[in-house]
This record gives structure tokens, sequence and C-alpha cells, in this order.
């Protein structure tokens, strides 16, 4: 797997402070996507054990929150055992922190009633996610307003009560914190 950034600080991907790695090759291509040059399977770098450690060690100050998997798309198949790889370990030292994930799939009938069926890494993976906003990027469904994900359509999903109920459950509280910007600025 290559990965596009690493970032040491994030707070637009996710609650608090996070870590964000955005993971390189992606399928989707959704128009107006922010993260074009990541579609390519071979952008950026290869993503080995001396990232997952530089990552471990950005992640241990109290005030980092979790670990936010962008792209490019985490949950190609052909990404998938390298962020298993990385998000075992980051469990492994910070049981209480959580990992977001955002995918242009649909968690519940593309992953989970599909890939997941296919392929155990994928059956592995999604367990170790605290919260997936899924759905691909939709550019005619934006607004300044939306916090957490990109257009309207996309969810923000609770992983393990998704799985533990096979269907989606929506995480209310953080569509309620969406940002109300004014029509009106004074200058």
């Amino acid at each position: 797997m290559n990965y596009a950034d690493i970032k040491r600080v994030d707070v637009a991907n996710g609650e608090g402070v996070r870590v964000s790695v955005f993971v390189s090759g992606c399928n989707h291509h959704c128009k107006g996507c922010f993260n074009e040059c990541a579609w390519d399977f071979n952008y950026g770098k290869e993503f080995t054990q001396k990232e997952i450690n530089q990552v471990l060690e950005y992640m241990n100050h109290d005030y980092i929150e979790g670990l936010s998997l962008l792209g490019g798309e985490p949950l190609e198949p052909q990404n998938q055992a390298g962020v298993l790889n990385l998000v075992k370990q980051v469990k492994e030292k910070f049981p209480d922190k959580t990992i977001w994930c955002y995918t242009g799939f649909d968690f519940k009938d593309d992953i989970i009633d599909k890939m997941q069926k296919e392929n155990s890494t994928t059956e592995e993976l999604i367990k170790y996610f605290d919260v997936v906003v899924d759905g691909k990027f939709e550019m005619d469904k934006t607004s300044p307003k939306l916090r957490f994900r990109g257009s309207y359509n996309q969810r923000i999903l609770d992983s393990k009560e998704t799985i533990e109920e096979d269907t989606p459950v929506e995480i209310p509280r953080l569509y309620e914190k969406e940002r109300v910007i004014s029509k009106e600025v004074k200058l």
C-alpha cells in the first residue's frame, strides 16, 4: 500500500484532534474529489513499518483523540492488508483512542454484505473501526455547514453497532453539531 500524506494534527476529519493517514488508490473517481491525485495506487510513498511507527509516535499524546483513515480509498481491496496492519497496532497501543474510516463504499451494502463475506481481511479490519463515514462524494450535495463529511448523502455511522445490528446506525450527535454559516458577513 502507498500513502499520499500523514497529518500529525487534523481537526477536520473526526472528533477532536486526530492523526490522519491518506492512503493512495481509489476506483470511485468522484467528481470534485479534494484529493484526486490519490486515485493512483502508485502515488506517494510506500507505507511501511517506519510510517506506522511514526503514526504511533504522533498519537502518543493525551490531546490526540484518535486516528482517521482517508484516501484515496482505505477500503479498496488492495489497501486493506496495509490498513489492517496499521489499525491493529494502533488499537494495541491505544485501545481507548477512536479510529474513523472514510470510504466511498456503502458500509452496509458494499462492505458488510459483500466484501466481508468474500474476504477475511475485510471481516477483521472493520472490527477495529469506531466510526465510518460512508458514501461517494457528490458535488451537488455539498454545503459549508457540513462537518466531518463532504456531501449530504454521506453518513456518519457507528461501525460496531452497524455490524451488530446489520443495519446502518447513524450517530445523531455528530450531525447536530454541524456548523451554521451566517449568510450575512460584515466586514
